[in-house]
């Protein structure tokens, strides 16, 4: 890596791959590099579980993609994890030189973190994609609608965001559902892959509720369905495919583009 990474900068390893683990501030960063890289330094941003469900980042990596994370705890995509969302970013696009529009990746929970950053910095993301990804907080950690939710998750979400009641939190018009126009506008790439049998982030309430606004909106999403498929596992079920796909809709830096591929492999496509 040619770059100048902060200091105390350590290398390790993630898939066969050379991994930087460095801090900025006190909030711990990752970058991983592939072998042989592309040009224009393009990367893949994961928002949560770094090395879980690897299959798609590691298809990525074999693309010469690079990898990067921050970790700023379980804090749901909050404003305090947004702002050093932008530090990170900032350090990734100017001192390293990395690529102005990164693919986010929200698997889970992180659907909060890549929608919520992607509504205040539509010009900054080059795809959104989101896998059983969370688009309103009151389906899960809530459990305000079919799905259990996580009791312990939604006291801490509540006091991640500062809200004095649980009334106010679910009165709070910034979840991802409510907050694409930005996206929207931008052209944005969107595509999720999900299973429709999930029992945790109940897809009509997440992945089908925001296709629907989106669609509302005058925009376009890309769904991946997993028939049968519950929240775990993780990740499309041809990722060598899937990332294809990807490469082939990440924006680089224009407003729009028309290139078509088939759908991927093994993947039921809903249109």
């Amino acid at each position: 890596m040619n770059q100048i990474l902060p200091h105390g900068t350590q290398r390790g390893e993630f898939l066969g791959h050379v991994r930087h683990d460095f801090m900025l501030g006190e909030t711990a960063c990752t970058v991983v590099e592939p072998t042989t890289p592309m040009p224009g330094q393009r990367w893949v941003w994961r928002a949560e579980f770094f090395t879980a469900f690897p299959a798609f980042l590691e298809a990525m990596l074999k693309r010469g993609w690079w990898v990067g994370y921050i970790n700023v705890g379980n804090t749901f995509g909050c404003p305090d994890a947004m702002d050093r969302f932008d530090v990170f970013y900032r350090e990734m696009t100017g001192s390293l030189g990395f690529h102005r529009h990164p693919v986010l990746e929200g698997l889970s929970r992180g659907g909060l973190y890549v929608y919520n950053w992607a509504a205040r910095n539509p010009d900054k993301v080059g795809l959104i994609y989101g896998d059983n990804p969370v688009c309103d907080f009151k389906s899960w950690p809530g459990g305000k609608g079919q799905g259990p939710g996580s009791p312990d998750d939604w006291r801490e979400l509540l006091r991640c965001y500062g809200f004095d009641s649980e009334a106010e939190a679910l009165a709070w018009p910034g979840n991802p559902i409510d907050n694409l126009d930005p996206i929207v506008r931008a052209g944005i790439p969107m595509v999720h892959v999900y299973g429709d049998a999930d029992e945790l982030v109940p897809w009509e309430e997440n992945t089908g509720r925001l296709a629907e606004r989106v669609r509302a909106l005058g925009g376009d999403i890309t769904l991946f369905r997993k028939p049968g498929g519950r929240h775990h596992p993780h990740g499309p079920e041809d990722a060598e495919a899937f990332a294809k796909w990807v490469l082939v809709h990440a924006l680089n830096g224009e407003p729009v583009r028309t290139e078509k591929e088939p759908c991927a492999k093994g993947l039921s496509q809903v249109l």
